[in-house]
C-alpha cells in the first residue's frame, strides 16, 4: 500500500508540473505577442538604407535597432524588388484609393468630353459642304 500512495503522489506531482508548464508556456506566448515590436515603413526604410551604407555590420545594426536579422534581410529583399513602395504597404493602399477615386472622376469627365465631340463631329458632317471628288474637278 505505501507503494501505491507513493505512485499516486508521483502521478499527482507530474500532473501539477505539466499543468504549470503549460501555464508558463501560455504566459510566455502572451508576453512575446505583447512585446512584439511593429516597425513603421519609415523605420524600415531608414534601417535598410543604414545597412546599405555599411558603416556597421548587419548584426551590429540589428542588435542596436532591436531587429531580428531575418526581418532585416526580408525588408532588404522587398526594398530591392520594389523600392520604397513595397515597404510602405498600408500607406500606398490608402493613397491608391484616393488616386483611384480621382481617376474615376477624371475618366467620367473625359467620357463626357468624348461624347460631346462625337455629337459635334456628327453635326458638322451633316451640315458641311460635301468634298469634291478628285476625279471630277475640271471636267465638263
Amino acid at each position: 500500500m505505501p507503494e501505491n500512495d507513493n505512485a499516486d503522489r508521483v502521478a499527482s506531482a507530474t500532473e501539477q508540473a505539466e499543468k504549470r508548464t503549460e501555464e508558463t508556456r501560455g504566459f510566455m506566448r502572451s508576453v512575446r505577442r505583447a512585446t512584439r515590436r511593429k516597425y513603421s515603413p519609415e523605420e524600415k526604410i531608414r534601417i535598410v538604407l543604414e545597412g546599405f551604407r555599411r558603416e556597421a555590420t548587419v548584426s551590429d545594426l540589428c542588435r542596436r535597432e532591436g531587429v531580428n536579422p531575418a526581418n532585416y534581410y526580408s525588408w532588404t529583399k522587398e526594398f530591392m524588388e520594389a523600392g520604397k513602395e513595397r515597404l510602405t504597404r498600408n500607406t500606398v493602399r490608402d493613397a491608391t484609393r484616393v488616386e483611384i477615386e480621382q481617376l474615376k472622376r477624371e475618366n467620367g469627365d473625359l467620357k463626357e468630353i468624348v461624347a460631346d465631340l462625337v455629337i459635334e463631329t456628327h453635326r458638322l458632317k451633316k451640315t458641311a459642304i460635301p468634298p469634291l471628288s478628285y476625279g471630277t474637278a475640271g471636267r465638263t
